[in-house]
């Protein structure tokens, strides 16, 4: 019987020292997550401004730019995938894959060859088990995105959009990406960078869902140089927003899975400690009725010799 107590006592140990370890983490990822809910706000509003400077742009003039004029036939697309470096975040990374695999799917029966870009490490793994072509693949900044990691991003992008299909260029630009909505509340949602949807920028505008009109502009030195001015500022912005989003997003699921790793920690320790009681009463009963038992068999034995 007090094998058995030993037992439990040492998994008791071991389990605390896990729960200390998920509680911890999860004090990271909710210091973590109220920083990149910062960076999300303010950087919402810049790409929101920008978007609706492109749309302008684009709506008050007749250029046709390669970046916001729509392919007749659209043969290729570029899917930007954002996922995480790391794990112990539940179904984060799993969500973000389900969603690119849906519009992957959705893609390839509208008959375009797809071209990945990948984010982050799970990504990767994900595509490499498969024998999957990646472009390109981006690791190691998933937790703490920087502009400049956007910029890195959006190069290769941008010069697939602008090469002809015939050399290796793409027609359309897709990002999947988690969005974060609350810290109990993120969707992985896909999207349409470019070419630029005027109608659909046009009713995502605020103003514009107030009435407001877009303003007439003059453009020095033309349109064309402005859209493309512009257009690599807003792909950035765009990659930039998505990449913080999904830092929040991902920072929130460790917190949620850590927290639910913690609890389970907890009710694990409370059954352990009643087995292990149960084992040591039940030991101490056993003791207590060899004593007796000694003790009648020793008098038994006294009073056969007297």
């Amino acid at each position: 019987m007090g094998a058995k107590l030993r037992v439990y006592k040492r998994r008791i140990r071991s389990v605390t020292a896990t729960k200390k370890i998920t509680k911890a983490m999860e004090m990271i990822a909710a210091s973590r997550v109220v920083k990149a809910q910062r960076q999300v706000a303010a950087s919402t509003p810049y790409a929101s401004e920008l978007t609706r400077a492109v749309t302008a742009v684009a709506t008050g003039s007749n250029t046709q730019h390669p970046l916001t004029t729509e392919a007749e036939q659209p043969s290729r697309a570029a899917l930007l995938l954002i996922t995480s470096d790391r794990g112990l975040a539940g179904g984060y990374s799993s969500n973000v894959l389900k969603a690119g695999e849906q519009l992957t799917e959705r893609l390839k029966a509208e008959g375009k060859e797809v071209d990945a870009y990948i984010v982050g490490r799970k990504g990767v793994s994900y595509y490499s088990f498969r024998e999957r072509k990646v472009v390109e693949s981006w690791t190691g900044f998933t937790d703490s995105p920087t502009y400049a990691d956007a910029k890195a991003i959006a190069a290769p992008l941008i010069e697939a959009v602008q090469r002809d299909t015939a050399e290796g260029g793409v027609d359309e630009l897709h990002i999947v990406f988690t969005e974060f909505i609350s810290m109990m509340t993120q969707t992985a949602l896909d999207d349409r960078l470019l070419p630029l949807s005027l109608d659909k920028a046009v009713e995502s505008d605020e103003s514009a869902k107030a009435g407001e009109i877009l303003p007439l502009f003059d453009f020095e030195p033309s349109a064309e140089d402005v859209l493309d001015a512009l257009l690599p500022r807003y792909v950035e912005s765009r990659i930039y927003n998505a990449l913080l989003q999904a830092a929040a997003s991902k920072h929130a699921a460790t917190r949620r899975a850590m927290k639910s790793a913690t609890d389970n920690a907890e009710e694990l320790i409370k059954s352990l400690s009643r087995l292990a009681n149960a084992a040591r009463q039940a030991e101490i009963t056993q003791e207590i009725s060899e004593i007796v038992g000694g003790a009648s068999a020793l008098a038994d034995a006294t009073a056969g010799s007297d």
